[in-house]
């Protein structure tokens, strides 16, 4: 037992002697350290600022899907928008010359109710109609969107009620004027009291504020691509309450077929739009049944509109995969270019410390000559080059972190640093260290202490 312990304060003593030699070789060159260490550290800083970047977007992919609800399928319609010019061929709605002689009513709450009742792989069906409005609160005007939805809208889109209750059956089909708000419109009409109660006058009705939905922050880029509402600004009311009460596109009234009237698309900005509902939302039970649900919706579709392909079937999550894998592509390709920058860092170290092994053998010879073994020599320059590999990890990582942070302000493109990529870091460089430094370490070792001794 004593042997052993004597063994090891033996061993240690060596090591310990060993490192200070190592530590002060690389002091003496401190500039050619630095040197060779800057491949290291360029190299570990675009790793991990690639990394985050990567994680970055992958978290922003996430946050999209969940804004967009799990296994939605978007039904829109195509609407010709003002001042769009059209060649002669084409009708309005993107009819070509073969369907100017079908009629499609559009998209209407009857699709939806088919598309419940037919598909099976359909869960829920969320049909919504959004108009532009005025609002009026103590004698206080502004605009927002008015949207006439069902509950099921909000299981779809993972949206809480925060305060009040949900829409009830006598209020959904009866049309009453009941609303629930967003988080924006309830700071701007109620910013010190508690809305739930209160009324507020939608263009030319009162409507009964019973809910407020819980924040939930939609990024500009995700309202633009994605066509995701910004919900926190909109105003929520039954969907029939905004058929009865305020237009419902699919009659045809006298003042539709006004042109000149402005009364009866006061404050509404779709007088172009002759679609009964603006979206249909459709949630698929399984992610495995997206693609046949959306060959079936297509066909569907198409049969109930006569072939008029006024409409656009969008699949938010399978844009979002595809996306994401486009990223992924672009994220490995980058990291695969940060990474030869720790090949060339590698390279200078071998280089350096085999420079470094022609200037020192007479240092060798006398080591060598004094007792030291072979293995002494190896752990001697291993240490040096690892030292210098480390010292350059530590300093990339740093560089990396303050690299992403800079990426984030400057650019505005989100970087999540994850503990993962700094660990990685920080084993790569010294392996590198290790790899890169064993050539020289053993040619030093192999070195005769006679010839060591004569070199001049």
């Amino acid at each position: 037992m004593n042997y052993r312990k004597f063994f090891i304060r033996k061993e240690t003593n060596r090591f310990s002697y060993i490192l200070n030699i190592a530590f002060e070789a690389v002091l003496a060159n401190k500039f050619r350290s630095m040197l060779t260490a800057l491949g290291i550290i360029f190299g570990v800083a675009a790793v991990i600022a690639m990394m985050a970047i990567g994680n970055g977007a992958q978290q922003e992919i996430l946050e999209q899907i969940k804004l967009v609800g799990v296994n939605n399928i978007i039904i829109s319609p195509k609407i010709e928008e003002k001042g769009d010019e059209k060649s002669a061929d084409e009708s309005s709605n993107g009819k070509s010359d073969k369907d100017k002689n079908k009629f499609s009513p559009g998209l209407t709450i009857k699709d939806a109710e088919s598309i419940k009742a037919i598909v099976p792989t359909v869960k829920l069906v969320s049909p919504e109609v959004i108009y532009a409005t005025s609002i009026i609160k103590d004698g206080i005007s502004s605009t927002a969107k008015l949207s006439g939805v069902t509950p099921d809208f909000f299981t779809v889109f993972n949206l809480e009620i925060a305060q009040g209750q949900m829409f009830n059956e006598t209020q959904l089909n009866e049309g009453k004027q009941v609303c629930i708000i967003g988080q924006v419109v309830k700071s701007k009409l109620f910013p010190k009291e508690d809305p739930i109660g209160k009324y507020i006058k939608c263009d030319n009705i009162w409507m009964k504020v019973i809910g407020v939905i819980q924040a939930k922050n939609v990024s500009q880029s995700a309202s633009e691509n994605l066509g995701i509402s910004e919900y926190n600004k909109f105003i929520y009311a039954p969907l029939q309450t905004l058929l009865l009460r305020y237009r419902d596109r699919s009659l045809i009234t006298a003042a539709s077929l006004n042109s000149g009237s402005d009364e009866e698309t006061s404050g509404m900005e779709d007088a172009d739009n002759h679609n009964q509902i603006d979206k249909i939302v459709i949630q698929v039970d399984d992610s495995k049944n997206i693609k046949a649900t959306t060959e079936i919706l297509t066909q569907m579709m198409k049969r109930r509109h006569a072939g008029v392909e006024d409409y656009e079937i969008k699949v938010p999550e399978m844009l979002l995969k595809q996306e994401q894998k486009t990223k992924d592509i672009f994220n490995i390709v980058l990291g695969a270019i940060a990474s030869i920058s720790l090949i060339v860092g590698g390279i200078g170290i071998m280089n350096i410390m085999l420079a470094s092994v022609m200037e020192r053998i007479r240092e060798i010879g006398v080591r060598l000559a004094l007792g030291a073994t072979q293995r002494d020599v190896i752990t001697q320059f291993l240490t040096e080059a690892t030292i210098i590999s480390l010292s350059g990890g530590i300093a990339g990582i740093m560089l990396g972190i303050a690299l992403a942070k800079i990426i984030t302000k400057v650019a505005g493109i989100l970087t999540i640093i994850s503990p993962l990529s700094i660990v990685i870091s920080f084993f790569v460089s010294a392996s590198v260290g290790i790899l890169f430094g064993y050539m020289p370490a053993r040619k030093a070792a192999m070195q005769d202490p006679v010839t060591s001794l004569r070199h001049e």
